[in-house]
C-alpha cells in the first residue's frame, strides 16, 4: 500500500473543512480513507497527509499495536491500524477470544483490550489538552481498538468527548453490558460477506455496537436483514467464485470499503440509491 499518493484519496478536497460540516456519507468516506492511511508507515503517511493539508500528526507504536493522531485547525482524530497478517502480535490479539473483565462494566475481548492497553497511555497524553472535536476510527482490529479507545475517552477526565466513532469491518468487541455502557455515536460499516464482522461468534456472548450500515454485493447502501441479506451474501459469494476470489476475505479489505463508499457518495448526487 505504500505506493499510494494524496491524489488517490478523495479527501484531498475535504480534509481542510470541519468534520461537523460533512454529512454522514462524507464523514464515513473520510474516516475510511484515514483508516487506509493508518496501514502506511509514518514516512508514507506524512507524504499523503501533507498532500491534503494535514501537517499535524503523531504515530503511536508499542509492541506492534499502532495508531495515528491526525489534527488540523478544526478537529482531532485517532485512527487505529487494523490487522497486519505478518505481525504476530496482531494475530495473537485476533485469536485471543477469551473475554476479560472490562475496566468499566461487563466483559471485553482480551486480545483487543491488550492492544489498547499498549497504546492508551500515549493516546491519552496526546489528546488530554485538546479542545477540538474528538473523533475515533479504524478498520478490522483497528475498529475494535477504536471502539475501546473511544469508550475510554468518554469515561476519562479528558475534556474533549468523542464526537463520533466510525468503524469498518470491525469484529464484535464485548458483551451487551460493555457495549451499552458508553453512549457514543458509533457508525459501523459492514461490506457484504466480510467475515470479520461475524467474529467472535455470538454464542460466546459477543455482540455488536453502533448503528450498522450495510453495503450489498453491488456496493450499494441497503437496509436489508434476514433472508434478504442471506441471499445477497450468497449471490456475492457466487460472484466471487466466478472471479476466482473468496468473497468473505476480499470484502474485508479497506480498499473495498473505500471504493464502495466513494461510489455511494458519487451516485447519491446523480440519483437515490435503490432499496
Amino acid at each position: 500500500m505504500d505506493q499510494d499518493d494524496a491524489q488517490d484519496y478523495s479527501f484531498r478536497t475535504r480534509a481542510v473543512q470541519p468534520i461537523h460540516n460533512m454529512d454522514l456519507l462524507e464523514k464515513s468516506l473520510l474516516f475510511a480513507e484515514l483508516a487506509k492511511v493508518s496501514y502506511h508507515n509514518p514516512e508514507t503517511a506524512e507524504r499523503i497527509l501533507r498532500g491534503v493539508g494535514i501537517t499535524d500528526f503523531e504515530f503511536f507504536d508499542e509492541d506492534g499495536a499502532q495508531a495515528y493522531h491526525f489534527e488540523n485547525e478544526h478537529d482531532s482524530v485517532i485512527v487505529c491500524r487494523g490487522t497486519e497478517p505478518d505481525d504476530i502480535n496482531d494475530v495473537k490479539a485476533d485469536v485471543n477470544v477469551v473475554a476479560v473483565a472490562a475496566e468499566t462494566v461487563g466483559r471485553v475481548h482480551g486480545g483487543f483490550k491488550s492492544e489498547c492497553d499498549h497504546l492508551w497511555p500515549m493516546i491519552e497524553h496526546a489528546i488530554r489538552s485538546t479542545r477540538k472535536p474528538m473523533w475515533f476510527a479504524g478498520h478490522s482490529l483497528g475498529g475494535a481498538m477504536a471502539t475501546i479507545c473511544a469508550g475510554r475517552c468518554f469515561l476519562s477526565h479528558i475534556d474533549a468527548m468523542p464526537e463520533g466513532l466510525f468503524t469498518y469491518g470491525s469484529p464484535r468487541v464485548g458483551d451487551k453490558q460493555y457495549i451499552n455502557f458508553c453512549d457514543i455515536n458509533h457508525v459501523r460499516w459492514v461490506h457484504n460477506n466480510d467475515i470479520v464482522t461475524r467474529l467472535p461468534p455470538r454464542w460466546l456472548g459477543y455482540v455488536h455496537a453502533g448503528k450498522e450500515m450495510y453495503i450489498d454485493r453491488h456496493g450499494r447502501l441497503r437496509k436489508i436483514v434476514g433472508t434478504a441479506r442471506a441471499m445477497d451474501r450468497l449471490k456475492g459469494f457466487g460472484t466471487g467464485l466466478l472471479q476466482l476470489r473468496i468473497d468473505q476475505l476480499s470484502d474485508h479489505s479497506i480498499d473495498e470499503y473505500v471504493k464502495a463508499l466513494d461510489g455511494i457518495c458519487q451516485r447519491r448526487h446523480a440519483k437515490p440509491e435503490r432499496a
